[in-house]
């Protein structure tokens, strides 16, 4: 059976069917590129004009082959750094140019509103025990191409001519949303093995497959992910968890080894089977609720709550069982119970997440969901008093949205009415939640004037009158709103003088 996640060579049988996919990309890609600001043009006339090749690489040539604009435009250049600076200080006019890069051949540069950063063509070496390259310049594109992380990233476009360079054939790789590394892979992994998180990061971000020789190169050498600073691991992971299918993702995580090292919690959970879905162990009910949970997402761009991508949400829909194993215990007659198994993920999760050097309110936020993920589970078994809903509330505090979706998405039993039924308790939950904050927004409201002031104005002491004049300035600010003290005063005398009467 064919790996929904890593890719083999295309099936001579699907061949016109690539090569359409590819023409469309070519056609596509060429448009995107005649479309290119005039300065990037001119910028291009410059250099060319110098004795230097200037080409747009990378991510952007990659989302203008797929149709994207990016607000990136990185350039690669025989020019010199020196040179890149000379060129691009008339280009700019005197405006600004930045240099921080510089010793790796990079400087940049802004004109018009358009931004551009260039790099000296480069060829690098690698300590096996590091990811720092020793940096070198390099005398062709080609060459530079070469030192790119996978075949997609490793085209050109030369401007102003606007040829395309693929010398690895990653246009076809592109329309075949298929991920290849230009060189041997297994010497791209040791050179740099972040890249092997950024494999399965385009899987979730992009939507490729990673060819079977890549994945295989992945899995033998997974545990060279340790040498990587945990920032730039970290950075990968988010990007991950943001993308369209972190499921898919995930699962390459797990199967090529690489999770192991950077979040074994996960791979360990394939190991428990979830009581409560017998059908599912519990690492695919993490999956399950993950993608449910990235369900009940509010739409981008839509300001509503846990608006898509909501990394809290998503990073406590994968944490959220992660104690089970660490709690599991075999009861009499077979059963087994996982019990407070929220309390230890709670600490589990903070620890992971701190080791991954996620931020501290992230990390919170998380690990409080983590831990009230199972509450709901005590209404459905015996009513709540008003004062545990309100408790609910009080302990989700600005995670209640968070937690509604979370609590949620939990349920993948398969058993429909079950299943039905968890959704009407929880519904019924919200609808109190509700109707009690409306009715303690109502509580909150008082009259236009306190009891000393109406004795004080009616010329009364305490009493039961006093009682029966508040009750009605009350209902009074009610039905019509705030009064102010003058009109609340005048309501007040009428109201006494027909008493009186």
């Amino acid at each position: 059976m064919r790996n929904p996640v890593t890719d083999a060579p295309t099936p001579a049988a699907s061949t016109a069917a690539a090569d359409d996919r590819l023409a469309t990309a070519r056609t596509r890609a060429a448009s995107m590129f005649a479309a290119l600001p005039a300065e990037i043009h001119e910028l291009g006339r410059r250099f060319e004009a110098a004795g230097h090749e200037l080409a747009l690489v990378g991510g952007p040539v990659r989302d203008a082959v797929l149709g994207r604009s990016s607000a990136d435009l990185d350039f690669t250049t025989s020019a010199r750094p020196e040179q890149t600076e000379a060129i691009l200080r008339d280009w700019t006019g005197g405006g600004a140019i930045w240099d921080m890069g510089r010793d790796f051949g990079t400087l940049g540069g802004a004109r018009d509103g358009v931004k551009v950063e260039i790099t000296t063509y480069r060829t690098e070496e690698y300590d096996p025990a590091s990811r720092k390259p020793q940096v070198a310049f390099g005398d062709t594109l080609e060459g530079d191409l070469s030192r790119r992380d996978f075949t997609v990233n490793a085209m050109a476009v030369r401007i102003p001519s606007l040829e395309l360079v693929d010398p690895f054939d990653g246009l076809r790789d592109l329309a075949e949303t298929r991920l290849r590394t230009p060189v041997a892979p297994e010497q791209s992994f040791t050179d740099d093995p972040l890249r092997m998180m950024r494999a399965v990061r385009f899987v979730s971000q992009l939507g490729f497959r990673i060819h079977d020789g890549t994945a295989a190169a992945i899995e033998t050498l997974a545990e060279r992910i340790t040498i990587v600073s945990a920032e730039r691991v970290h950075d990968e992971f988010v990007k991950l968890m943001l993308g369209a299918d972190p499921r898919g993702g995930l699962e390459l995580l797990v199967e090529l080894g690489l999770a192991d090292h950077v979040l074994p919690e996960l791979p360990a959970l394939r190991l428990e089977i979830d009581e409560h879905h017998r059908h599912k162990d519990v690492y695919q009910h993490t999956l399950t609720v993950l993608d449910q949970a990235i369900d009940l997402e509010s739409p981008r761009g839509s300001d509503g709550p846990c608006e898509k991508p909501d990394l809290v949400l998503r990073l406590a829909a994968l944490m959220h069982d992660i104690g089970k194993p660490a709690t599991r215990r075999y009861e009499p007659g077979g059963v087994v119970t996982f019990r407070f198994h929220e309390t230890v993920g709670a600490k589990m999760t903070a620890k992971r997440m701190r080791a991954m050097t996620f931020d501290k309110d992230t990390t919170k936020k998380v690990s409080r969901l983590v831990e009230l993920h199972l509450r709901f589970h005590g209404y459905t078994e015996e009513p709540w008093t008003d004062s545990a809903v309100r408790r609910y509330v009080t302990d989700a505090g600005e995670l209640l949205q968070h937690l509604h979706r979370l609590t949620r998405a939990d349920v993948t039993t398969q058993n429909r009415r079950k299943a039905q039924r968890l959704a009407r308790a929880y519904d019924e939950l919200e609808q109190r939640i509700e109707d009690l904050a409306a009715q303690e927004e109502i509580d909150r409201i008082r009259p236009d004037l306190d009891g000393n002031q109406i004795m004080e104005i009616l010329g009364i002491g305490p009493g039961k009158e006093v009682g029966l004049a508040y009750r009605f300035l009350l209902d009074l600010r009610m039905e019509e709103g705030p009064l102010g003290a003058e009109r609340a005063t005048e309501e007040l005398h009428r109201w006494w003088s027909q008493r009186q009467a």
